[in-house]
């Protein structure tokens, strides 16, 4: 429900706006005229619900993973029809995941801007540090210098430091009559000097293409521009991930089956084997070291026929499943395999009351797992399929740890602390406990609330819910 209220964007009178007044495409309509075929994976596309400021859906703007001319692209679109396309924080956090990806995986980017530029009562949060909007110009020079192309296209307002994202794009194509191009729009020109100026004559298609050269390509309509960004593709000679078709065989269990297994219940651990059969080609997995520390589920496999390594949590983080772990995910750096992990922290078992040596001993496993998780120079990708808590989440390759990507299933839960391991002991001789018990019930609330996976997507810590029958396919 979630997911089709945010395709709506800013509802449907702001379609209507955005499309009959305004004569432009609606952004999702944008990427289909510009993808290959109708696989987009979109990224976070909660972000910004239930917000402070109030729901920018989809954080006002899309990204997401699809392929033009068969060459797998980064895609960052505006949507104007979400309070003009304005920026606000979160759709700042958004931009800049996005190119972080880019980056990480040598994707080449596109970028379809249509925006107010900031949202200038939160400047403060916008622009000046280095994790704020300048940071995303900052990233187009850089993935220039790593020779990873950039192209855009002017299909709205393009206002403000927003002017540069195309600027500094590799090639840009502009759209007469829609697309506009300034530093400071009329309003301003008019505040500033008294004259008025037509936002065509400021910074239009034809001013760009004619006299400031800011655009490469000048398009008629909007089809034609991303006929014209199709054929710029076409010519960057950029080809990393030349794919081969691969044979592979489906789990020879329903996918479909993982609703019915998602853990609900966090109280008991589910057999973590029942989930890895419905999503390994075959149902086949080549578990490394089966018999030790098995609460720690390590192995190889294979999904949509790419070679995999897989590390599960089965139960506790052990010290001898700490062990194995480090062993593996060494294995994969080694032999340079990409790994899988799939978190559900298991339940909370009593702490001695005395820090004992087998506690020690413990901690110091997990720690040398974590350092073998976050030097391993592989493809890492997560998947919270149920609880996500604690130290745990780190060495399971958390987001602190910079997985490649990041996915939550709709029952998961991150979190430092589970809420349910609280408990009030009366203190002797205390016979009023109600003011504790009155806090505990309010932290145990928001721990509740701020643990849940929708409050998680809403601020960018991971990159999206997605259903547990299309895990294999995203």
């Amino acid at each position: 429900e979630l997911l089709e209220m945010v395709s709506k964007g800013g509802g449907e009178n702001a379609i209507l706006h955005h499309t009959q007044r305004n004569k432009k495409l609606f952004v999702r309509e944008r990427l289909k005229l510009l993808l290959d075929d109708e696989f987009f994976l979109e990224l976070s596309p909660l972000a910004g619900l239930n917000m402070p400021y109030g729901d920018v859906p989809a954080a006002g703007c899309l990204t997401g993973i699809g392929k033009i001319c068969g060459v797998w692209c980064v895609f960052v679109a505006n949507d104007a029809t979400v309070k003009g396309g304005t920026i606000y924080p979160i759709g700042v956090k958004k931009q800049l995941r996005a190119q972080e990806i880019a980056m990480q995986n040598r994707l080449l980017s596109v970028y379809l801007t249509d925006s107010g530029g900031a949202f200038l009562p939160l400047q403060s949060e916008l622009f000046p540090d280095k994790s704020h909007g300048g940071r995303v110009f900052y990233n187009e020079a850089i993935m220039s210098a790593m020779r990873i192309p950039q192209v855009a296209v002017v299909c709205g307002s393009c206002v403000a430091g927003g002017a540069y994202v195309p600027t500094m794009a590799e090639e840009a194509v502009i759209i007469d009559k829609i697309g506009t191009l300034f530093l400071a729009g009329p309003p301003l020109v008019k505040a500033a000097t008294g004259e008025y100026v037509s936002p065509e004559d400021l910074g239009g298609a034809k001013l760009h293409s004619k006299v400031s050269g800011c655009s490469d390509h000048f398009a008629s309509s909007e089809k034609e521009a991303y006929e014209c960004i199709r054929n710029v593709i076409s010519t960057l000679n950029y080809d990393p991930l030349p794919e081969n078709v691969i044979e592979h065989d489906s789990p020879l269990y329903s996918s479909d089956e993982l609703l019915g297994l998602a853990p609900q219940d966090y109280r008991c651990t589910l057999p973590v084997k029942l989930i890895l059969s419905r999503l390994m080609d075959g149902s086949r997995f080549q578990e490394f070291k089966a018999n030790y520390g098995t609460t720690l589920v390590t192995g190889f496999g294979h999904v949509e026929g790419h070679l995999v390594g897989i590390v599960a949590n089965n139960g506790e983080l052990s010290h001898d499943a700490s062990l194995k772990g480090s062993h593996f995910v060494q294995l994969c750096s080694q032999r340079s395999i990409p790994i899988l992990f799939f978190q559900n922290t298991a339940p909370h078992t009593a702490e001695p009351t005395s820090i004992s040596q087998a506690h020690s001993n413990r901690l110091k496993a997990q720690a040398s797992m974590m350092a073998a998780v976050a030097c391993a120079a592989v493809p890492k990708i997560t998947i919270v399929i149920g609880g996500c808590y604690g130290s745990e989440s780190y060495i399971m390759c958390g987001r602190s740890f910079s997985p490649n990507f990041l996915f939550l299933w709709p029952n998961a839960r991150v979190a430092l602390v589970d809420s349910r391991h609280f408990s009030i002991v009366p203190q002797a001789g205390d016979n009023d406990c109600t003011g504790d018990e009155a806090e505990l019930k309010h932290l145990k609330e928001k721990l509740e609330e701020e643990s849940s996976a929708f409050y998680s997507s809403a601020r960018l810590w991971d990159d999206g819910i997605i259903l547990p029958q299309n895990t294999r396919k995203v």
